[in-house]
């Protein structure tokens, strides 16, 4: 590309995202607010740019009820483009443009990561349903068929979508009822056009091993790519349509959840010819750091620029990072795109093809913020965003002329915002759906704490002080571990939802007069993946259980924190390490709400990997259970409040049931609040407020006595 080209990108070099806090921050006042004021901010999710006409469209969940928002230039004004009105569990999720960018295609209801039958977290008498529905940008939502995950043609006429197993298409029009396309062993999935609509390419996995195949819709015939025993995934298709690339990872019947990974046999970029199917393997990762695959948050894995570069994540130097090479390089070399230590997030190709435009911590470890690079790895990337805010989720408008992503900071909520060109500050699209009870002037601002685990490893962690702390008195206070174990907590309002909730209540419970600390442990990402891939981890020695220590006792170490008043809340795998405190360390840890928590990991395991046999590895299985709560019943003391919806598809509900009759056999004192038929990142808002709710009053009740 010439440097000339390089201008427009440039405009955006020196914009900040100063906090622009008002003049009250300055004389902040104690001002209590509730629960479900400091949760009131709507969530946006799904950020998509249309394909023509500059539009951008969003999902906002505010309070449960879920729409889709759209804006268009010149003005960028957000307006509400569907009309849903009840908090009724129902996701809305997988936007796509048509090619004219006039109409959205997109899902609602059902089960997003796609774990089989519908929820019902509203328990009513019938299921409901999961349906793909389009909305012109200018009309209403038409339901056009049940499914999910639907992707449109080229040629507009159709969109090929997942119904069960199968692979179907519907006419957008509504002329034609949905039929069936393709039906293969196994599971079919990732589907994706053509260029010119003749051809769908899609995953078909088959427990083992997967195959990318190629559905011809003239023929109606079927051809696997390069076929083989290992496991191929995350096709992209050329810019003529010649060619697929796919990312090919070898087979393993190792294969064990929730144990570090840090090296493994290399996976590889292979590229076929789309008409005979004979593939070759064009880059392979190199031994040692790296030779593991590791995503990004993206569409797609690889990205086919328009220079013809393959661009790809890979952990080379034990950080998550961009490469590119040429397809048909002979070469197995790799240009590095975003040097440094710091971790690559989000990520999408810009409006000409020649960029990327990602997130990352770079130089920030525990905010996000928006980088742009060149495809073909010739200059340094270019910061679209900086200071002491988060940014994510970047796209770019089809004009090329702004960029739109979500952002937030400390006290600000997140929300959609652009970037436009000229302007050295970004605008929200939709400011006035943050409603005025939102408690903004009386949130604190977390400082960034980095303490040592029991074991001596450096943990980060974001403190949150009331205001105006009595530092005379001893405050009871909360430790906080997040879930995943793949997620860091940062210095601001999350980017997923379950863990904006999870700031919210920390900052309910800092407004309440709790010292709070929210704990970013080994095994968490944003820090490397040595520090991800912690030794031990998990199901082969809860490591974890470290920083659980740690956490603990630097907290008991504050003079302003009462040591007999400390008490653990976590969600998932912060369950799992709130009973794990509760259980090995009642005489520090006074209480602790563990919601839908791992307590048996030989249970847990067999949930994302099915062909796991505790039997086959008696050792391994021994080891899993000795880091598993359920292993130190006998020194649990401490009471703990159990919150879990029974259909969780994550984490069994018999993962609570198990824990309950092992506390009522060692007497521990024990309150429990059930919802039936929900999920695990709850799909009813109301659920959330009562889940914290009930928290909060447990902790009053226990460390505020």
């Amino acid at each position: 590309m010439k440097k000339s080209a390089l201008l427009p990108i440039f405009l955006f070099s020196s914009i900040c995202i100063a906090p622009a806090f008002k003049s009250s921050f300055l004389e902040a006042q104690e001002k209590q607010f509730t629960l479900e004021q400091v949760m009131s901010a709507p969530f946006p999710s799904d950020l998509a740019a249309a394909p023509l006409g500059g539009k951008v469209a969003w999902v906002l969940n505010a309070k449960g009820v879920r729409n889709i928002w759209l804006a268009e230039p010149p003005g960028y004004k957000g307006r509400q483009l569907t009309s849903y009105s009840e908090d009724d569990g129902m996701e809305i999720g997988e936007l796509a443009w048509t090619p004219d960018g006039n109409s959205l295609v997109f899902t609602r209801g059902g089960d997003l990561e796609d774990f089989g039958e519908n929820p019902n977290p509203r328990s009513r008498a019938e299921e409901p349903k999961q349906g793909i529905w389009i909305v012109a940008s200018d009309g209403k939502p038409r339901l056009l068929t049940e499914g999910h995950s639907a992707t449109i043609s080229p040629r507009s006429d159709r969109a090929a979508f997942i119904n069960k197993r199968d692979v179907w298409w519907v006419k957008l029009d509504g002329s034609e009822k949905a039929a069936l396309l393709l039906q293969t062993k196994g599971r079919s999935g990732s589907l994706h056009w053509s260029p010119d609509g003749s051809k769908l390419s899609f995953v078909s996995s088959r427990g083992d091993h997967s195959f990318v195949g190629i559905y011809d819709t003239t023929t109606k015939g079927i051809r696997y790519l390069d076929p083989s025993v290992d496991r191929d995934s995350e096709p992209i298709w050329s810019r003529d349509g010649k060619q697929v690339a796919f990312i090919r990872i070898p087979t393993s019947r190792e294969a064990f959840a929730f144990s570090p990974k840090r090296s493994g046999r290399p996976w590889s970029i292979h590229v076929a010819d789309v008409e005979t199917g004979v593939g070759r393997e064009v880059w392979r990762a190199d031994e040692g750091h790296g030779s593991v695959f590791r995503g990004v948050v993206a569409d797609d894995q690889l990205l086919w620029s328009a220079d013809n570069r393959l661009v790809f994540p890979w952990e080379k130097d034990g950080w998550t990072h961009l490469y590119s090479i040429s397809p048909s390089s002979q070469a197995n070399s790799a240009v590095l795109l975003t040097p440094g230590e710091f971790e690559v997030e989000h990520v999408s190709l810009s409006a000409n093809g020649k960029e990327v435009i990602y997130s990352s911590n770079q130089g920030d470890l525990d905010h996000r913020h928006i980088w742009l690079v060149l495809t073909a790895g010739s200059h340094v990337a270019v910061d679209v965003t900086r200071g002491n805010g988060i940014e994510w989720a970047p796209v770019a408008t089809s004009d090329g002329k702004a960029f739109a992503f979500l952002r937030s900071d400390a006290r600000r909520p997140p929300r959609a915002s652009i970037v436009m060109p000229g302007s050295r500050d970004p605008r929200d699209l939709s400011p006035e759906t943050v409603p005025n009870e939102f408690p903004e002037s009386s949130l604190v601002e977390p400082q960034q704490v980095i303490f040592d685990g029991a074991d001596g490893m450096k943990i980060h962690g974001q403190l949150f002080l009331p205001n105006h702390l009595e530092n005379s008195k001893r405050h009871p206070a909360v430790i906080f571990f997040h879930g995943g174990s793949r997620r860091q907590m940062l210095l601001g309002w999350h980017y997923m939802y379950y863990y904006r909730n999870a700031y919210a209540m920390n900052q309910y419970l800092a407004n309440q007069g709790y010292i709070v600390l929210s704990v970013n442990y080994r095994s968490g990402i944003g820090y490397g993946m040595e520090f991800r891939e912690a030794l031990n981890y998990g199901a082969t020695g809860g490591s974890e259980f470290n920083d659980v220590m740690g956490a603990g006792l630097y907290m008991r170490s504050r003079p302003d924190v009462d040591p007999q008043r400390l008490g653990l809340w976590g969600g998932s795998y912060g369950g799992y390490l709130t009973a794990m405190g509760l259980a090995r360390a009642s005489n520090l840890f006074a209480a602790g709400v563990d919601m839908h928590g791992v307590h048996d990991w030989n249970i847990v395991i067999r949930n994302f990997v099915p062909a796991y046999d505790p039997g086959a590895n008696p050792n391994a299985a021994r080891l899993a259970f000795e880091s598993s709560p359920l292993s130190s019943m006998k020194t649990w003391r401490s009471p703990v409040l159990l919150i879990h919806g029974d259909d969780d598809r994550n984490v069994p509900f018999s993962e609570t049931v198990h824990l309950v009759e092992a506390l009522r056999n060692q007497g521990v004192e024990f309150e429990q609040l059930i919802f039936p038929d929900e999920i695990h990142d709850f799909l009813n808002f109301s659920d959330w407020v009562r889940a914290y709710r009930a928290s909060a009053d447990f902790f009053d009740r226990h460390l505020k006595k």
